[in-house]
C-alpha cells in the first residue's frame, strides 16, 4: 500500500527528530517479530539504557540521515529494518541489545547489521566492542573515583604530616620535662 507524500514528509520528519536526539544507533533486521517482543524490547530499552526502538522505512531513513549530516550505511537497508537509538547512552543500549539477541529465539527474529556510533559505521561483530564501552554512569563514577582518589591521598599526607609534628613536639615536651627535673 503506497503512503502519501504528506506521510513521507512526515516520516522523515520524526525519524529527523530522533537522530536530532541520538549519539548513535543500531540496525537490526526483523522477522516475523511479533507486538509482544517489539514492546518487550521497548521497554528493556527506556528501562535499562534510555534508548528507543523504531520500525523504519529504509528509503526514508535514509533521506534523514542524508538531511542530517549521517553517514549512511546503504547495504544494511534491506528487508524489514528497525533502528535502535542510543539518546546519549549508546554503548547501555548496545548491552541491552546485546543482552536481548542472546536469549532464547530472539536472535532469529531480530538480527544486528550494524550501526552508526561518531559518524563512523560499524558491522555486526563491532556492535560487541561498542557493548563493552563503559556506560555514561560507569564513566562519571570513574570520574568521581579520580577527582576523590588525590582528595583522600592529600588528607592522609595532611594527617601524617599533622602526626608527625605532635609526635616531635611531645617528644621535645618530654625532653624538657625529664631535663628540668635532673637540673632540680
Amino acid at each position: 500500500m503506497a503512503i502519501t507524500r504528506e506521510r513521507k514528509e512526515e516520516l522523515v520528519a520524526i525519524y529527523s527528530e530522533l537522530l536530532g536526539k541520538t549519539d548513535g544507533f543500531i540496525i537490526a533486521e526483523f522477522r516475523k517479530m511479533s507486538v509482544v517482543k517489539v514492546n518487550d524490547l521497548r521497554k528493556r530499552l527506556s528501562e535499562t539504557a534510555g534508548g528507543s526502538y523504531s520500525v523504519t522505512k529504509n528509503t526514508l531513513f535514509r533521506i534523514a540521515l542524508e538531511q542530517n549530516g549521517w553517514p549512511v550505511p546503504t547495504n544494511m537497508f534491506e528487508g524489514q529494518t528497525g533502528v535502535v537509538f542510543g539518546n546519549g547512552n549508546l554503548p547501555g543500549v548496545a548491552k541491552a541489545v546485546q543482552a536481548y539477541t542472546k536469549e532464547k529465539d530472539n536472535g532469529e527474529f531480530f538480527i544486528v547489521k550494524g550501526g552508526v556510533i561518531a559518524g563512523s559505521i560499524f558491522n555486526a561483530k563491532e556492535l560487541e566492542s561498542v557493548a563493552n564501552l563503559p556506560t555514561l554512569d560507569e564513566i562519571h563514577a570513574q570520574l568521581a573515583g579520580l577527582i576523590v582518589q588525590p582528595a583522600s591521598q592529600l588528607a592522609g599526607l595532611l594527617s601524617a604530616a599533622t602526626s608527625q609534628v605532635v609526635n616531635v613536639l611531645q617528644a621535645y615536651l618530654q625532653e624538657n620535662e625529664s631535663g628540668d627535673e635532673e637540673a632540680a
